[in-house]
């Protein structure tokens, strides 16, 4: 079933009426998922500040997950700062600050997952002065022209401020339109970028919907939504219900399908009708210098005579070529192609630093990998295995989740698990697969899949293996995921539907024991591209060869087997978190019923 969200406009702190409106929606029409905030969400006045900070102080209940990216207004620095500095909230979380149970700010820009649907924001609004809260950067907005040059489709892009243009014709100005008041022509260009299917946005105080518009070079249209303010004096909509299907689900057909009322973009009528001296004195070209790095782009930083300003074309590094070829204004490094290929982090390459540190899923060294084993490549020791959550030397690892460990490989609870006995597969070594490991480490981690096997079966279990290879990848587990015997006929099924919904087919190979198997696995892996693989019970291999440019979920297998098991709700690992105390008895637990089965007691 798709997810059901809720939007709404402009809170203006008035979250008593806000809030019991939602509830009153989720009584008729629910349950929702997620309700998401548009336009200023602090409050106006002082007021009404009593109101909300019962809200976040708790001893008001908020009913439903809520995402807010109208970081201003009375009150709004206190609760942002407390926020920021806790730290439940540090590393790099584009799913959202936590400001208090059900509240989630969503700072700066991002695109995250939820529910399936990919989410894409723009906080704050645009000012000329620098503001710790409540204006978005220049950075902002080139992490979402990077976000926009990734492959797959954004669900849903939220704004506070409308983009200017998108009502460019007579007929479809609303009464009480003001088209130079929370207007941001940066929107417009953005928009045109990321090509969402549904942009949201407030601050207007009216409520409009327009035709869905097509998109250059994209078969799906955007609809574009502003909702007004909660409690407005005219009584026009604040609160707009939505049921969409994730693209990422989507046939191509599906994602094609116009309406009879579609319109062309209202930004390419609006360009059309801008003549040549107007065009000049724009604040930036649709396609401009800015976009061809990810971040920090100052308009000083030019060509090769720039000095120290010089930086990295990100349109080159990320997919090998760049439209603008000799015009650009940023290097196109081949040095710098091959090791984002090999997972190096594009903020590494170009900073020497990235901001997202342990958080950040690619590599943080620049050292020459060549065909050196890993344990004795330079650096190795003292980049990686501080960062990584899975080295074992690393500060980061979170050595209580340790069942056994073996010469080159060890087991471990998963973080978050789908089921009881839930756990991963991890090399020792900091290797991007279990795949890249030598033959005599293959045999170790052949009796580690037999013990699960046996161990399984004797509770009545059968077990999945699968692991996402991204050539991205940082440091390899495979899942080892248990299913009641029952279900161990339909998992084939299960896998192959998703595959069908994502518009792709397995390669299937049945093979007579898991070490056959896994010497198939091993010449597939070529390092040049991404694959997703399951063993799963009856000797067969689920492989999926995934192209540089197309995305694909990596939560793919548990979300298949959440689905398989009906508990949608703990295909998020975060929704099965446990604390520190809990995950030492899961251990213990474990341990006791494994031991006789332990390849290494």
């Amino acid at each position: 079933m798709p997810p059901r969200i809720l939007l709404c406009g402009d809170v203006f702190g008035r979250l008593n009426q806000l809030f019991k409106r939602v509830s009153s929606v989720n009584k008729s029409a629910g349950p929702f998922d997620a309700l998401f905030c548009v336009g200023q969400f602090f409050p106006d006045s002082p007021e009404q500040l009593d109101e909300f900070m019962a809200y976040v102080e708790g001893s008001s209940q908020i009913p439903i997950p809520t995402y807010f990216i109208g970081d201003y207004g009375v009150g709004s620095a206190k609760v942002l700062l407390a926020a920021s500095k806790d730290s439940a909230n540090r590393g790099f979380k584009m799913d959202g600050l936590r400001v208090r149970e059900n509240l989630f700010w969503l700072k700066g820009s991002g695109n995250f997952s939820l529910f399936g649907l990919s989410v894409a924001y723009l906080s704050g609004r645009k000012s000329p002065e620098g503001q710790q809260f409540g204006t978005y950067s220049q950075d902002d907005v080139d992490a979402l022209r990077a976000i926009a040059e990734d492959p797959g489709i954004v669900d849903l892009f939220l704004t506070n401020e409308w983009p200017t243009g998108v009502t460019n014709r007579a007929s479809d100005i609303p009464a009480g339109f003001s088209d130079s008041i929370g207007s941001d022509s940066t929107l417009s260009e953005l928009v045109q970028e990321i090509k969402p299917r549904y942009h949201i946005a407030g601050t207007k105080g009216i409520y409009y919907t327009r035709e869905p518009y097509s998109n250059v070079d994209a078969v799906h249209v955007t609809r574009f939504i502003g909702l007004a303010s909660v409690g407005n004096k005219d009584k026009q909509k604040f609160i707009h219900a939505l049921s969409p299907t994730p693209a990422s689900t989507m046939s191509s057909t599906e994602i094609a399908m116009k309406t009879t009322n579609s319109t062309l973009s209202p930004y390419t009528l609006m360009e059309k009708s801008t003549s040549p001296k107007d065009v000049s004195k724009r604040s930036g070209d649709v396609m401009s210098d800015d976009q061809y790095w990810r971040y920090d782009v100052s308009q000083k930083r030019r060509r090769h005579d720039a000095g120290d300003g010089e930086k990295i074309c990100f349109k080159f590094v990320s997919s090998g070529s760049c439209p603008r070829g000799e015009k650009c204004n940023f290097r196109h490094d081949g040095d710098a192609r091959e090791r984002y290929k090999r997972g190096v982090c594009f903020d590494f390459l170009n900073k020497g630093k990235c901001e997202r540190g342990p958080d950040c899923s690619f590599k943080h060294s620049l050292q020459n990998e060549g065909d050196m084993p890993p344990s004795r490549r330079p650096g190795s020791e003292n980049t990686r295995s501080k960062e990584c959550w899975f080295c074992l030397s690393s500060p980061n690892v979170e050595s209580h989740l340790i069942i056994s460990i073996g010469e080159n490989y060890y087991l471990a609870l998963a973080k978050g698990p789908l089921v009881e006995d839930h756990v991963l597969i991890v090399p020792v070594e900091h290797m991007p697969s279990t795949l890249s490991l030598s033959s005599e480490s293959e045999v170790e981690l052949c009796r580690f899949q037999n013990s699960l096997q046996r161990y399984c079966k004797s509770q009545g279990k059968e077990v999945i293996f699968f692991e996402w290879v991204s050539i991205r990848g940082t440091h390899a587990n495979l899942q080892a995921i248990p299913i009641p015997s029952s279900k161990a006929v339909m998992v084939e099924k299960a896998f192959n539907l998703a595959a069908q919904k994502m518009g792709f087919k397995f390669v299937s190979k049945n093979f007579d024991s898991i070490s056959d198997g896994r010497k198939f696995l091993k010449t597939q892996a070529d390092g040049e591209s991404s694959l997703f693989y399951a063993e799963i019970p009856g000797g067969t291999i689920l492989l999926h060869r995934v192209e540089e440019k197309v995305r694909f979920p990596a939560q793919f297998g548990r979300e298949v087997l959440a689905g398989l098991l009906n508990m949608a709700d703990n295909a998020d690992w975060r929704n099965r978190k446990h604390n520190k105390e809990e995950e030492m008895k899961i251990v213990e637990d474990f341990k006791s019923r494994f031991q006789e089965y332990d390849p290494n007691c």
